[in-house]
């Protein structure tokens, strides 16, 4: 069995968390906003899981459940916001909402 080191996990990680930040940073569309912070999430959890496994300690798989039930949580209440949005504007073009202006 072979072991793989802890810097291509850490690489594969910050590489995800960079493709999350810069979709998020540069898409305009929601759902595709809420995938992109999904996958920043999910890249988070990869690091945890890394460095509980080569640190030989549980702790932060433990955090990674929190952090998946924080996920879904958010998932959940921002898809209801997007379709109370879309039922309301008919789009889901950020830059087309602008609920929050006077």
């Amino acid at each position: 069995m072979q072991n793989v080191p802890l810097e291509y996990y850490l690489a594969l990680s910050a590489t995800l968390f960079v493709i999350g930040a810069i979709g998020v940073l540069t898409r305009r569309n929601a759902i595709i906003i809420f995938m992109c912070i999904e996958m920043m999430l999910n890249a988070v959890n990869l690091t945890l899981v890394a460095f509980s496994s080569f640190l030989g300690s549980i702790s932060g798989q433990i955090f990674v459940f929190f952090v998946m039930t924080v996920a879904a949580a958010e998932a959940a209440v921002g898809l209801a916001i997007i379709l109370a949005l879309f039922r309301n504007k008919q789009t889901i073009d950020v830059n087309d909402i602008n609920v929050m202006k006077w």
